[in-house]
C-alpha cells in the first residue's frame, strides 16, 4: 500500500439536532469525540447517515468547521459532496478545501443510470475543476444512487486519476470487490465496503482495505477490524456476528437507530429528531434495540463507555 493509504474504519457521523430542528453542536462535538477515542482511522462527514440532504449550505459549513477544528488533524477526513449536478458538487468540493478537507466522497448519481459516458464526463468535470483533490466513488444501489455495474465503475476510474477509491455498496458487495481488484489501475488504491459493515468479513476476505459504517458501534467497528488485521480471526467473526441484529435493525430505521443508540450509550442528549423521511421507532423496537444494546455490553463488543 501507497504511504497515505487511507484504511481502516471510517465511520459517517450523523447530524445531531435539537427538538426545535436547529443542530445540536455539543452533542455533534460528543460524537465526533467518541469516534476518535473508540479509534477510528478516520471521518466522513457529510454522508447519507448524516442527512446531507436536508442541510443547508450555512449548516454544511458550520458543521465540516466544527469537524476539522475537534479532529485537529488527528486523523484523516473525507467530505461526502455528491450532488446530481457536478457544478454543485464543485462548489461543495471548493468549500470543503476552504477548511482545509481535498479528500471526497462522490456518489455516482442515480439520474445518469449505467450511462458510462455521462459517468465519465461528470466526474472528469468535477476532478478538473478540484485539481489536487482524491475521490472516493461510492457506488450506492438503485435508487439512492446509480447501482453502477462493474464494468462501467472500472470504466470511469481507469479514464480518471482523481478517483483513487472506491466505495463498494451495491449488493453483492464481496463478489463485485473480487471483480474490481482482478483489473489492475494503477492509481486506484483500494476499496472500501459500504452497507454500514454488514458484509464486512465477506469484504475484508476479498480484499477490501476498510469500511464507512455509521458511528453509533465504532468502537466494535475498530476492534473488529484491527483482530482481523491481527490475525484474530474468531474475535472477528465474534464481533462481527455481536454487531449483526443492531445491524440488521439499522435497515429499517437508519438514522434514528444511529441516534437512539447513541442516545442510550451517553453520548449524546436528543435520541430522534431527524429530518429525513425515515420510519419512527416506536416502543417495540426500542425495547428491541435496548436487548441488543444489553448483548453487546454483556458480551463486552462495546467498551466506550461516557
Amino acid at each position: 500500500m501507497k504511504v497515505n493509504t487511507l484504511k481502516g474504519i471510517f465511520p459517517v457521523i450523523p447530524t445531531i439536532f435539537n427538538d426545535n430542528d436547529e443542530i445540536n453542536l455539543e452533542s455533534q462535538k460528543k460524537v465526533i469525540q467518541f469516534s476518535l477515542e473508540s479509534g477510528a482511522d478516520g471521518i466522513v462527514f457529510p454522508g447519507m447517515a448524516s442527512e446531507y440532504s436536508f442541510l443547508s449550505k450555512e449548516e454544511r459549513g458550520i458543521l465540516l468547521k466544527l469537524l476539522v477544528d475537534e479532529v485537529n488533524g488527528k486523523v484523516p477526513l473525507i467530505a461526502g459532496i455528491g450532488a446530481p449536478d457536478s457544478n454543485d458538487v464543485i462548489a461543495l468540493g471548493k468549500e470543503a478545501c476552504s477548511f482545509g478537507i481535498t479528500r471526497f466522497m462522490i456518489m455516482a448519481p442515480s439520474h445518469l443510470g449505467n450511462d458510462v459516458t455521462k459517468h465519465k464526463e461528470y466526474f472528469l468535470h468535477i476532478s478538473e475543476n478540484l485539481p489536487n483533490c482524491e475521490i472516493m466513488l461510492q457506488n450506492a444501489p438503485s435508487p439512492m444512487g446509480a447501482g453502477l455495474d462493474v464494468e462501467f465503475i472500472l470504466e470511469i476510474v481507469s479514464s480518471n486519476p482523481s478517483i483513487t477509491y472506491i466505495k463498494e455498496e451495491t449488493l453483492p458487495s464481496g463478489p463485485r470487490i473480487t471483480s474490481l481488484l482482478k483489473n489492475s489501475i494503477p492509481h486506484l488504491i483500494g476499496i472500501f465496503g459500504g452497507g454500514g459493515a454488514r458484509y464486512i468479513i465477506d469484504e475484508l476476505n476479498r480484499g477490501a482495505i476498510g469500511a464507512l459504517p455509521a458511528a453509533e458501534i465504532t468502537d466494535l467497528h475498530v476492534a473488529l477490524f484491527k483482530s482481523y488485521k491481527n490475525g484474530d480471526y474468531d474475535t472477528a467473526r465474534r464481533l462481527y456476528r455481536l454487531s449483526l441484529p443492531l445491524l440488521t435493525a439499522q435497515v429499517i430505521y437508519r438514522t434514528r437507530l444511529t441516534k437512539y443508540v447513541l442516545y442510550k450509550r451517553g453520548i449524546i442528549t436528543n435520541m430522534q429528531h431527524v429530518r429525513a423521511p425515515i420510519t419512527k421507532l416506536e416502543e417495540q423496537a426500542m425495547k428491541d434495540i435496548n436487548n441488543m444494546l444489553e448483548d453487546l455490553i454483556k458480551s463486552k463488543a462495546l467498551t466506550w463507555v461516557s
